[in-house]
């Protein structure tokens, strides 16, 4: 929603909007909308409606741009990432459906945009923050769970507290204000993203716990104390914290 108005360049003063649960639910009858979203218009300063159930006027004008963009756009076209959907998208909409003379207007949509934008609002200063946010203890196993995909943590951040920040294109976590993953975020569902560098510190983490301590000279009849190593110990020797 905010890429299209930051590519349309404006803000419309009102947004109407089909029933979906990322926006609204209803409430014996009466439109409750999300935080998130709340927060997002509240930023545009931008008004909302919510169409009823079973509206066949209002709703019939969404249904008949999506059956038009099945029908017309999607027809016959690959995909490989909501980026490269977005890219032929904008370029058909550019290139064909704007230009096209339009029945109900009488006009191409293209030669109204000019008007729409002089009665919209301009972008705020600060574009809201439409990104994923929570904060988790980084488990053993030194992964996160972003909907229903995994995505490797550096495992110096290994019992830790970590921020996890997830927008359209990309998943990163961070421990205080350092950075201990990015990855590119995956759209397909049950994937897992793993950066080579986490395996290789985790490999070298665990084979430098599995070494035996040298045995010292009051070690030969078996009933020296022997201390346990803080695992932190073998991050400091790897330089993987200070």
């Amino acid at each position: 929603h905010l890429w299209c108005l930051e590519d349309l360049g404006a803000v419309p003063r009102l947004g109407v909007y089909d029933g979906e649960a990322a926006i609204s639910h209803r409430d014996r009858g009466k439109v409750v909308f999300t935080e998130a979203f709340l927060r997002f218009r509240g930023t545009l300063a931008m008004g909302a409606i919510v169409l009823a159930p079973g509206c066949p006027e209002r709703k019939g004008l969404v249904e008949r741009a999506n059956g038009y963009l099945e029908t017309s756009f999607l027809s016959g076209r690959d995909f490989s990432s909501p980026q490269d959907f977005n890219a032929q998208l904008g370029e058909w909409l550019a290139t064909k459906a704007n230009t096209r003379l339009h029945a109900g207007l009488r006009c191409r949509p293209s030669d109204r945009i000019a008007e729409d934008l002089g009665a919209m609002m301009a972008l705020p200063p600060v574009a809201p923050d439409v990104a994923l946010h929570a904060d988790t203890r980084l488990g053993r196993d030194h992964w996160v769970r972003v909907g229903t995909n995994d995505y490797s943590v550096h495992p110096r951040a290994i019992g830790r507290r970590v921020h996890i920040r997830a927008d359209a294109n990309h998943v990163v976590v961070t421990w205080g204000t350092e950075e201990v993953a990015r990855h590119a975020r995956v759209w397909a569902r049950h994937v897992t993203v793993s950066d080579e560098a986490h395996d290789q510190a985790r490999r070298s983490r665990t084979a430098l716990a599995a070494m035996p301590y040298p045995a010292g000279e009051d070690d030969e009849g078996g009933d020296a104390e022997v201390a346990t190593r803080d695992l932190a110990d073998y991050d400091r020797a790897l330089g993987l914290v200070g």
